[in-house]
């Protein structure tokens, strides 16, 4: 069975390459330009993976993260922040909410693929 990635940005710059990148990598994915709508679909599709952008139109990654954080149910959902805030208190507020992960903006796509086949395979 397929992984499922979700992708939360609010850019098609950022979403558009990685969508297809990791079709390219054999995973299913779906995409969210706000918080809200990524809360929806984790909930109805649950994802094992999330690249989450942090600067989001209404409720932002932060807030996403600790929801998911909270809920028992998505504990092994893996979650990795991909933000152009790049200085390390946004990193450490990012990982201190449990992240998985902290990429920063501009990023290598094969960069990013690496990080989700590490991660997934410890969740195998």
């Amino acid at each position: 069975m397929k992984k499922k990635i979700l992708i939360v940005d609010d850019e098609p710059n950022i979403i558009v390459p990685l969508e297809f990148i990791m079709k390219q990598n054999n995973y299913d994915v779906q995409t969210a330009g706000t918080g809200e709508k990524a809360l929806d679909l984790i909930s109805s599709w649950k994802p094992d993976l999330i690249l989450l952008d942090i600067m989001l139109p209404g409720i932002d990654g932060y807030e996403v993260c600790q929801k998911i954080r909270q809920e028992k149910e998505f504990n092994n959902i893996k979650i990795v922040f991909l933000s152009a805030m790049a200085r390390s208190i946004d990193i450490a507020k990012g990982m201190g909410l449990a992240a998985d992960d902290y990429i920063t903006k501009p990023f290598a796509t094969d960069f990013v693929v690496s990080k989700i086949k590490s991660l997934l395979a410890d969740n195998s």
